[in-house]
């Protein structure tokens, strides 16, 4: 009977621990270290992802960083009615990448990726840097322009265009922080072993 649950709750516990953010998330290193699980690298998924798309995997997982602090069931906080009644969401942004769910739903079926998850990473990081690449490829950004390839990914492509980010110092700001945090992982992902 004992060797029968074994099994079980080895299976509970790495999910447990998936489900969960790493707990260094400011140095990429840690974040490969802390997810390199059998079943799941993450390293190897945004290196595939890189691949696949051109972005640069420092810029990635800035992304998520920046969008969900590696949370795979992040989501806004809600508004609150009268001050104090939990409300609605400001939007539907999910998981790891904060994509809305038109964006996620128009990446499913760009891609055919109709079973992809926004709480599963690999899907995640997908996501990221297709939406990266429809960007660049629309607004013209250099897929190593940390910066404004944020700008495009919170703005949307035609929001970016329009320079609706001009008017927003806060958008600019986190723009700067999650320009730097790409710097920082690229400088740590060449000693990275």
């Amino acid at each position: 009977m004992r060797i029968r649950i074994l099994p079980v709750l080895v299976l509970l516990a790495l999910a447990a621990g998936c489900a969960t953010a790493p707990k260094q998330t400011r140095n990429i290193c840690a974040v490969f270290d802390q997810r390199d699980g059998m079943f799941t690298s993450w390293q190897r998924a945004a290196e595939k992802t890189e691949r696949k798309y051109g972005v640069p995997v420092p810029i990635l997982m800035a992304t998520m960083y920046t969008e969900s602090g590696f949370q795979p069931y992040a989501r806004p906080p809600r508004t609150k009615l009268f001050g104090f009644i939990p409300w609605t969401r400001p939007s539907t942004a999910y998981g790891y990448s904060q994509a809305l769910d038109g964006t996620w739903d128009h990446y499913q079926s760009a891609t055919g990726s109709f079973a992809a998850r926004r709480t599963n990473f690999a899907d995640a990081i997908d996501f990221i840097g297709w939406y990266h690449s429809q960007n660049s490829q629309t607004t013209g950004i250099p897929l190593n322009d940390a910066y404004n390839l944020y700008l495009a990914y919170y703005s949307g492509p035609k929001g970016y265009m329009r320079g609706d980010w001009r008017s927003n110092g806060q958008l600019q700001k986190t723009a700067q922080r999650f320009s730097n945090m790409a710097v920082t992982y690229q400088q740590q992902l060449q000693g990275c072993n």
